[in-house]
């Protein structure tokens, strides 16, 4: 690079030597610098104009292009804002076995207003507390004339309570687009579905989350947009459900009870066909947990599946058939049954005397505390807990809602002979409804464990075997028999062989330690039919007592056999399964001529 001095020295002292200006030299200098940067300076504007010409000529370009492309396209609604793209308002449906709705979506819309658009806050907050009167006027009236700016009235309006809204005439009150949770049957299958609520918020779209039951299990699933709003499909069946319901509920109140439960299952897929809780709710408005008292007491409780209870004689048929599964016993072997059967400071008895022996098929007829004792000391406490835990009770059920994570069983810190003992006849060790019905679904499918489940199944989904066929079968034809000649005689159904277990167990205190004298948990386990069970049904009462006879009577032979009876007389002909009609006596014919 060639630099050029600011004063040309050598022309300034050739100047001087010819006795010249030196100072017209360095001016005429000055001169030229001026032009040469005046010119490259017009250069750079103009590369700079022309640039800029060339980048609106593009941008008038595309936007042309654009506005082209729309004119000859198809009119169409614009999709949601970038305000509102980051909350999915999309939720699928849940439907049961048969595709009939359990939850779905409408539109609806959200009410809140703007305080500084107002014309008359007063009038407004009157009209407001008229149309819904869980609103205070002063309250809102306190709201419209501060310094707010926004603020929600209402998350969801009905449409009479959108009308009724938009004929105030208040600029100041604005709708809002948004989808809600709806579940059309109502107070059906509450438990089940749990509910739903708002999530993220906004005046164009609101989140619609999950905060219970399936509808929280299934949050994540029931929100994919990959799905393309497939419906979830549950094994429930709406008419068996809502049969179920009915009956439980009467019986509950025939009974004095103050809750029941009730299990409907298939024994080979472990689909869950009903499952009731009582007392209910509406998860259309759901209320709020509770914060002080007893939890049980909520009508958001699920006894099925969160109700531990001791489910008293209900377990005595998994003593005598791990017994009989390990060859210590069989059907026809005499157990002694003497009683009471003292242990240290401890006494067994029964609940009347039953004589000094009986065979172990008896000890399950008439349900013998102590026969069932001595049987599990001949099986001992580390099979016995081998045995119940394969049957699933010594962890929470997998049933796929959430509630059913809390319904762990108790089990004792020590497992004494005396909890093998006090275990076998269904004391000592609490479970919940759920885990019954599990357990009972292993002897009626044939000794196979099988795991519960909301969701509808393609087939079978036997798990582990837990007893033999052969085992199975003897204790499904001694739980027939217990129906047709023991404590249970109340659970005949005509056309339908039921075989089933009663459970008494006393209920225990909630301070203090002990047992009530005057309430218990009854229990009814049965299957049926029972020479090829298809199905298992529990039915629980909390606190019930039978008053029609001159004493109060709590049994479960009273107050849960005839209320689970009436259910499978209602419920089994919605399953499918055609009564077995015994043939009659036919005519006696005589013969009087061959002519």
């Amino acid at each position: 690079m060639i630099r050029t001095p600011l004063r040309p020295l050598a022309r300034i002292l050739d100047a001087r030597q010819k006795g010249e200006n030196p100072d017209a030299i360095e001016r005429e200098n000055i001169r030229l610098r001026h032009e040469d940067m005046r010119d490259r300076a017009r250069r750079r504007a103009e590369g700079r104009l022309l640039v800029l010409g060339l980048a609106f000529f593009c941008a008038f370009t595309v936007v042309g292009a654009r506005m082209g492309h729309l004119a000859a396209s198809e009119p169409e609604e614009p999709r949601a804002g970038a305000a509102g793209a980051a909350i999915i308002a999309q939720r699928a449906d849940i439907v049961d076995r048969k595709g009939r709705v359990l939850a779905t979506n409408l539109e609806t819309y959200s009410l809140y207003a703007q305080p500084p658009q107002m014309i008359d806050p007063l009038g407004a907050a009157e009209a407001l507390a008229e149309i819904f009167p869980d609103l205070d006027a002063e309250d809102l009236v306190e709201d419209f004339t501060g310094k707010r700016k926004f603020l929600w009235i209402k998350k969801k309006l009905s449409p009479e309570q959108k009308q009724a809204v938009h004929d105030i005439g208040e600029p100041g009150l604005l709708f809002g687009p948004r989808e809600m949770r709806l579940y059309p049957n109502g107070r059906l299958a509450a438990h089940i579905m749990g509910g739903a609520s708002f999530g993220r918020e906004g005046v164009h779209a609101a989140e619609v989350i999950g905060v219970a039951g399936v509808e929280k299990q299934f949050d994540d699933l029931l929100r994919d947009p990959a799905r393309g709003g497939q419906p979830l499909e549950l094994a429930l069946d709406l008419s068996v459900q809502a049969a179920a319901e009915q009956v439980l509920y009467g019986g509950m109140r025939l009974m004095n009870a103050k809750g029941a439960a009730s299990i409907l299952m298939d024994v080979h897929t472990g689909e869950v066909i009903s499952i009731v809780s009582l007392p209910d709710f509406d998860p259309n408005d759901r209320p709020r947990p509770p914060t002080e008292g007893n939890p049980s007491d909520s009508p958001l409780f699920n006894r099925a599946v969160q109700g531990v209870y001791e489910l008293g004689s209900t377990f005595k048929i998994f003593a005598t058939a791990q017994a009989m599964d390990l060859g210590i016993v069989n059907e026809s072997t005499i157990i002694d049954t003497k009683g009471p059967l003292r242990w240290g400071r401890f006494r067994i008895r029964d609940f009347r005397d039953y004589g000094s022996e009986m065979s172990v098929t008896k000890v399950i007829v008439k349900s013998s505390n102590i026969g069932t004792a001595r049987i599990s000391q001949m099986i001992g406490a580390e099979r016995q807990q081998a045995f119940l835990k394969s049957l699933g009770f010594f962890e929470p059920t997998p049933l796929e809602i959430v509630e059913a994570s809390g319904g762990r069983p108790l089990l004792p810190s020590k497992w004494s002979e005396l909890s093998t003992m006090t275990i076998s006849y269904g004391h000592g060790m609490s479970a919940t409804p759920l885990h019954l019905a599990a357990g009972y679904a292993a002897i009626a499918n044939g000794g196979t464990y099988v795991a519960p489940t909301l969701l509808k199944q393609e087939g079978p989904q036997y798990g582990p075997r837990v007893m033999s066929k052969q085992v199975a079968a003897v204790s499904r034809d001694m739980l027939r028999k217990v129906v047709t000649e023991g404590t249970a005689s109340f659970g005949e159904v005509p056309g339908y062989a039921v075989g089933g277990k009663t459970g008494t167990a006393d209920k225990p205190k909630e301070r203090g330690g002990g047992y009530y004298e005057d309430k218990v948990i009854a229990t009814f386990a049965t299957m049926f039919p029972a020479h090829d069970p298809k199905y298992v049904l529990i039915v629980t009462l909390d606190e019930p007592v039978e008053t029609s006879g001159s004493e109060p009577r709590r049994t479960a032979g009273w107050t849960a056999v005839p209320v689970a009876a009436e259910m499978i007389r209602r419920v089994a002909p919605l399953l499918g399964l055609r009564p077995s009609i015994e043939p009659g006596r036919l005519a006696d014919i005589t013969l009087t001529s061959t002519q």
